[in-house]
């Protein structure tokens, strides 16, 4: 029995999450092990993505022209979305935690709607305040908390790093906004990509050449095929869809399922310890993303 398109869209959504859980671990596999550094690892990426979207376009052709006054909106929304968010996110991977990067990336929300706030001139009230506060004190916890761990000067940079990635993509969040009230949302992901590749090129061609294939066993490239595939173009593609049938608030719920998957797999494959710590920062920016949305949803 076919699915009917809301519910469809929901496993889509889902499905989207739990992508970008396993991404995680796969990048962190690849990285760890010094077979993809990455920079190299995100042309690999984003290069296939773009072979992808690109063959899908010519299999349903619907041209559509960019407006003059749009175009240079594409290439902000791919320096954002792709180049400075894709290179400091898989940067800030390899040098981190996966549980880390999922529980840091939750706080995209919450800067979300603080920069909406501050382009649409709303009014910030107690709750968003609030939120802000323990998201903060939440993302501090992970930073702060050493652990044990005999690399935590690089821990912390890696966590910077996925905070700064977090910012980037919440601009290119509130830039591709009025694209997608006016544009197919596949053909923006598709020309994002493309720009973004350009962009990302003279960053990681170094890398890519240095990416060790010959050394690559069945695991590694299972890994390198859910980076690829499933965690970046099947993933953005999803949630594409997701956000066209459901609404952005919709895929903004699914969201807070990714830390859950994340935690599981990266115990699972990659036996990382889900330490005290990481549970009391899960919870403070948990409560910090549901308190700067109270007062949205109640205004």
């Amino acid at each position: 029995m076919p699915l009917n398109k809301n519910t469809a869209a929901h496993v889509a959504l889902l499905c989207t999450n739990l992508f970008f859980a396993i991404n995680l671990s796969a990048a962190k596999h690849l990285t760890s092990l010094q077979l993809a550094k990455p920079f190299g690892l995100n042309i690999v990426r984003v290069g296939v993505s773009v072979i992808l979207f690109w063959l899908l376009y010519l299999l349903k052709p619907t041209p559509i022209k960019i407006e003059k006054q749009d175009r240079m909106r594409f290439v902000w929304c791919a320096l954002t979305g792709i180049a400075i968010n894709q290179l400091l996110f898989l940067k800030g991977l390899s040098l981190t935690y996966p549980i880390h990067a999922s529980l840091l990336m939750l706080t995209t929300p919450i800067l979300i709607v603080f920069i909406a706030a501050w382009v649409l001139k709303e009014k910030i009230g107690f709750f968003k305040i609030a939120g802000l506060g323990l998201g903060i004190t939440g993302a501090a916890v992970l930073i702060l908390a050493k652990g044990g761990a005999a690399n935590s000067k690089e821990v912390i940079w890696g966590d910077i790093l996925i905070i700064i990635n977090a910012v980037s993509y919440t601009v290119y969040f509130v830039l591709v906004k009025p694209l997608m009230l006016k544009y197919n949302p596949i053909m923006i992901t598709r020309w994002i990509f493309t720009i973004g590749l350009v962009m990302i090129l003279p960053f990681g061609w170094t890398e890519f050449t240095q990416i060790q294939w010959t050394h690559f066993e069945a695991i590694d490239f299972t890994s390198m095929a859910l980076v690829v595939f499933t965690g970046t173009f099947l993933a953005y593609l999803f949630n594409v869809y997701g956000i066209k049938i459901l609404g952005a608030s919709a895929a903004g719920f699914y969201i807070y399922t990714q830390p859950f998957f994340a935690t599981f797999i990266a115990m699972l494959f990659l036996k990382e310890e889900l330490q005290f710590y990481k549970i009391i920062a899960a919870i403070l920016i948990f409560t910090g993303v549901y308190l700067s949305n109270k007062q949205k949803t109640n205004a």
